[in-house]
Formats: structure tokens, sequence, C-alpha cells
């Protein structure tokens, strides 16, 4: 996610150039027919166009409203991992009986978890939008944690080796790291080191967080419907194909008292409007999937550090890691 910076028009323009390269191609094609071999057919009424523009536009504003509504719950759910990591950390630390290695092995083994959620939270799908020729050159002005360090490395620094063994044999880690955490507490209130009351609480987070993470995972995997993404898709295509005929046929109206000319700023006002349209649709695109790693993404891997040092901090541990930091002020 953008740390606090606006997008420049230069970036967006350069993200999106091979596009603009397109609809010039478009816009170019039939007024040269126009101008040059005297094709005076080549023109589509406004209404037709318009009636087609009205619907794009209300398809585009729909899914980028849906869209937004998925990053914005995203967010709200890793907002409340926060506040239930504080949570689950501080009745660790004052709710088991006076036992530092236990509580400090209940606190890791929840770093652990953070671990394997974002981990799984970040692999690829193959509806999501990374491996567009764009994206793919945007990405590489930053780099994702989680492609740059496996999950094993990862893990090292808060499982035993027998726990990260037992837990990399999993297909869903998270979930199985909390079942360990289930486990262990039971084991402490067999021998007495938490009370009956305690052991209840302590679950109940537990129960909290396979919520949090059944919700992201609903999120990460349930895509944006196809079927309005298609026809999101196909209505600004459509449009942008029909755009330069009709403006065409306005700018032969005028090209009558300014010469002749004047019919090829056909050409950039198509490229404009088209342009518009377009950017309109490319970020409900880029908001569809909040986790796969894209720059205006939830950026949980710079949450879980956030809450790695505020656990360990509680924990009275003097060799806390950095934050992450921005990367070309983007957040991640």
């Amino acid at each position: 996610m953008h740390a606090g910076r606006r997008f420049k028009l230069t970036e967006v323009i350069y993200w999106t150039r091979r596009d603009i390269y397109l609809f010039t191609v478009i816009a170019f094609i039939p007024t040269a027919l126009y101008y040059f071999f005297h094709v005076k057919w080549l023109v589509i009424p406004w209404v037709a166009i318009g009636l087609v523009g009205t619907a794009a536009a209300f398809v585009v504003g729909f899914k980028n409203t849906q869209t937004y509504s998925r990053l914005w719950e995203a967010r709200q759910i890793w907002g409340s991992i926060i506040n239930t990591s504080r949570t689950w950390a501080i009745m660790s630390r004052d709710m088991v009986y006076d036992d530092r290695a236990v509580i400090q092995a209940l606190v890791y083994r929840h770093l652990a978890w953070l671990t394997a959620l974002r981990y799984q939270l970040r692999e690829p799908r193959i509806w999501e939008n990374m491996l567009q020729k764009s994206n793919v050159e945007y990405a590489k002005i930053y780099k994702v944690p989680e492609k740059e360090v496996s999950l094993e490395e990862a893990l090292t620094h808060f499982l035993s080796p027998e726990e990260k063994e037992y837990i990399l044999s999993k297909k869903n880690r998270a979930t199985q790291v909390i079942s360990l955490q289930s486990r262990h507490l039971k084991e402490l209130k067999d021998t007495g080191k938490i009370s009956e009351f305690n052991f209840i609480e302590l679950e109940r987070i537990l129960a909290t967080l396979y919520d949090h993470q059944g919700r992201s995972e609903r999120i990460k995997n349930f895509p944006y419907p196809r079927q309005f993404a298609t026809i999101n898709q196909m209505f600004i295509r459509l449009f942008v194909s029909m755009l330069p005929f009709g403006i065409l046929q306005e700018f032969s109206k005028l090209s009558i008292e300014h010469g002749e000319w004047f019919i090829w700023l056909t050409v950039p006002c198509s490229l404009i409007v088209a342009w518009v349209f377009y950017i309109m649709e490319r970020i409900g695109q880029s908001t569809e999937n909040p986790f796969e790693g894209g720059p205006n993404d939830v950026p949980i891997s710079n949450i879980s550090r956030t809450i790695e040092i505020d656990l360990r901090e509680m924990l009275d541990e003097k060799d806390i890691p950095p934050p992450v930091a921005a990367q070309q002020d983007i957040l991640l």
C-alpha cells in the first residue's frame, strides 16, 4: 500500500502506456481512412456510443465499489488481527503461572501463525492480476518479503525443529499452528499451569483467530465474480472501439470551418476519453485481490512485523527486529 503518497500522473501513464499505444492505433486507423481515402461512412451516431458508454460507466462504477469493499474488509480483518494478537500476548503473559519459557512458546507460536497465514495469503491464484505485463514490470521496483525468504526459514525463528517439521508437512499450515496452540493449552491445564477459567478464555481467543483466518481465506480464495469482471472488460473494449467513429463525425463538421487537418484532433480526443474509462477499470482490477502482493494491497508483511514488535516488547526482549520499511513509498 502506498505509504502516504499520491500517485503521480506520470506513473499512471507509464503503468498504462501499452494500452495508450493501442488506443492511439484504434483512433488513428478510422481517422486515416477518413482523411486519406475519403471513407465518409465511417461514422457512428453519438446516441449508440452514449448508450454503450453509459452501460460501461455503470458497470465500472459497480465493480469499483465492490472491489473497494473487498479491500476495506481485508484491512478491517487485519486490524482485528492486530488487536486479537495483543490480547493473546497479554493474556498468555498474565494467565500462565510464572513460567517464562511457556509464555514465550505461546507468543512465538502465535507469531508462527501470523507467518504461516501471510505466506498462504501471498500464494498466487490463477485469477489474480500480478502476472499481467504492466504489473510484472511495476513489481520490479519493490520486493515482496514472502517471495524473498522461504516459509521454512521464516518459521525457524518461532517454532522448535519438531513443530516446524510437523507444520511444514501440512497443507493449511496456519490452521495447524493454532491446533498446536490448543494442544499446548490443554497440557498446561492438565498440569495445573493455567486454571480452568483461563484455559477457556485462551481457547476463546484461538477461536477468534480462526475466524480472522477464515475471513481472510474467503477473500483470498473467492475471486470477484468472473461474469461481472468479464462483462466489464467487454463493455470497456466495445466503447473504446466505437469511440473514434463518433468523435470522427463531430470533428468532420468542425473541419469544414477550420480546415481538413482539424479531423486529426479525433486521435487525441479519443485517446483521452478511452484512457479515462480504462484507468477506472484498471483501478478496480488492482483492488480485486487485496493479498496478492501488489502496491495497493493490504500491507500484511508490515502489519505482521508491527505485531511481532509489540508482542516481543511485551516479553521485555531487547533484540527487537526493525519495522518493515516502505520500498519506493510502498508498504507490503
